[in-house]
């Protein structure tokens, strides 16, 4: 291997790196790769999912709102005996120094009354209103059911 063959590899691995990861900033919170599953035709709602690292102290994500909806919403799902029950929560505790990760089966944000699809590949914005940190938009980039996001974060 050549050394011009080495280099070109090494900045196309970075740049393929660079495109996949996306994050944003809100005070000392740290917002790593917002994405919604896409939806199919005339599903009526979808899901929204992140990470959030507080680098700071005790906050609290208070809401989401974005246009894609008719309104939007903060749940979590977990199991209660032996059923799965999903419930929209308030806020969602961001404590100082912890990592909390919006997942499928878990703290997520649901769009509720969509106006269009959720199409793989697309974007929309998105603003996060924080108790301390306060506002920021993201992107949040439409990805297909069941992609890897483990290089993402």
């Amino acid at each position: 291997m050549t050394l011009k063959n080495l280099i070109c590899g090494t900045t196309f691995a970075l740049v393929a790196f660079a495109a996949q990861a996306h994050e944003f900033k809100a005070g000392a919170i740290t917002i790593g790769h917002p994405y919604a599953r896409a939806t199919a035709a005339g599903q009526p709602t979808g899901g929204g999912f992140m990470k959030f690292v507080n680098g700071g102290g005790n906050d609290k994500l208070l809401s989401v709102s974005a246009d894609v909806s008719k309104s939007v919403e903060l749940h979590e799902m977990k199991m209660e005996g032996d059923v799965m029950k999903m419930r929209q929560v308030e806020g969602i505790e961001l404590q100082a120094g912890k990592t909390v990760e919006l997942k499928p089966g878990g703290y997520h944000v649901m769009f509720i009354g969509l106006k269009a699809p959720l199409k793989a590949g697309e974007s929309f914005p998105v603003k996060l209103k924080f108790e301390k940190a306060g506002e920021v938009t993201v992107d949040v980039k439409v990805e297909a059911p069941g992609a890897d996001h483990s290089m993402k974060h």
